[in-house]
């Protein structure tokens, strides 16, 4: 049975997140948690606007969920994100307990993968979901500023 409410269908509203993140000028990331089939966080990249390191799209949604759960631990939930989170972000996840994680595109370089970041052991991680449209944003965000400079 297909239903409407699958990975393809919430990694499309992370990607509108980044779409978001995109035309403020912040590097193209957006984020969604979901709880029983219902997104409870939407998040982007922030980093520029709050002047912020620490302000991505994971860390903002991490807050927004728990916020919105009313406690600290991200159980029974899962975060759908565009790129695969980076070491810091894997950290915050690791302590939330999230029971699972799913991107869109590799980040080969600062990816919690190929850093071997440590998740929560109950964290469930997968990838390559429409990773083609979320490397596609990346890559036409980060050309059009070296075009800029």
């Amino acid at each position: 049975m297909i239903t409407a409410f699958d990975d393809n269908y919430f990694m499309k509203k992370a990607l509108q997140e980044a779409e978001a993140a995109y035309e403020k000028g912040e590097i193209p990331i957006g984020a969604v948690v979901v709880v029983k089939n219902q997104i409870i966080a939407r998040a982007h990249n922030l980093t520029e606007t709050l002047n912020d390191v620490t302000a991505h799209a994971e860390m903002q949604a991490i807050t927004a969920a728990a916020n919105y759960l009313g406690g600290k631990y991200l159980t029974d939930c899962t975060l759908y994100v565009t790129i695969e989170p980076c070491q810091m972000c894997a950290g915050a996840l690791y302590w939330s307990q999230i029971s699972k994680i799913v991107y869109g595109a590799r980040d080969e370089q600062r990816g919690c993968i190929v850093m071997n970041t440590k998740l929560h052991p109950k964290t469930v991680l997968e990838g390559g979901i429409l990773e083609e449209e979320a490397s596609n944003i990346l890559k036409k965000f980060f050309i059009e500023k070296r075009n800029l400079n």
